[in-house]
């Protein structure tokens, strides 16, 4: 065969198939729906990517922990107040026991009581220590407190101006080490148990004094906190 011939004849072979190719794909569109073409095209852009992944939003723990308590344990968080509007707070199994939104928060010390038994509050008050006597009141608050409960305290303010040997023996006896140490306006928080033992590696007590060159407030000391689980289980 000649060249020439040869040539005409695979031009010709081309354009049939490209003929036939294009009557294929016509008459594929014609049987095929418009949303299956869509959604095999989606998919194969689809290949491509990389899936996604959300992770759960976290869970709220009690008194805003960062992890949960075992089953067999209260939660608990005592944050001392930190200026004139940063009011202190205890918190016991996420109910606020002291705090600005309960009502119950002053400048002072501010004592919480609850039955270690029940986990129910017994008692709150607060007792301001830079005017009036209150440190006879409140050393006899916490004598009254009965055995095998808990007692959260922190300060809001000045808890030291007027806070009288008595009612720091009274606080020293619950196994304070920091109370004959505070100054005006020191930060302090602490928590005790009367008539049973707390284990040693609980959170129990955290003190921040007044001093004007490292003073995150005008006047007032950072805000200090503690927080932890306490076993339900104690002898």
């Amino acid at each position: 065969m000649r060249p020439v011939a040869a040539g005409a004849l695979k031009a010709a072979f081309l354009v049939l198939a490209s003929m036939c190719a294009w009557y294929s794909g016509y008459l594929l569109a014609e049987l095929i729906p418009d949303a299956h073409l869509s959604s095999a095209a989606y998919n194969i852009r689809s290949l491509g990517e990389r899936p996604v992944l959300k992770a759960p939003a976290p869970r709220r723990q009690k008194c805003d922990h960062w992890t949960a308590c075992p089953t067999n344990s209260y939660a608990y968080r005592l944050l001392s107040g930190g200026g004139r509007d940063k009011y202190a707070k205890i918190c016991f199994e996420d109910e606020l026991l002291i705090g600005e939104k309960t009502g119950s928060v002053a400048r002072g010390i501010n004592i919480a009581i609850v039955d270690y038994i029940t986990g129910k509050p017994i008692a709150t008050q607060y007792f301001d220590m830079y005017e009036g006597d209150n440190s006879g009141p409140m050393m006899k608050f916490i004598q009254s407190a009965p055995s095998r409960s808990l007692l959260f305290m922190v300060t809001h303010d000045d808890g030291s101006t007027r806070l009288k040997a008595g009612a720091k023996d009274a606080i020293q006896a619950l196994g304070s080490k920091e109370i004959r140490n505070m100054k005006f306006r020191s930060s302090w928080v602490f928590l005790a148990a009367k008539g049973f033992e707390l284990p040693s590696g609980i959170q129990r007590e955290k003190i921040n004094h007044f001093d004007n060159s490292r003073n995150r407030y005008a006047g007032w000391p950072a805000e200090i906190q503690i927080e932890g689980c306490i076993p339900k289980d104690l002898r």
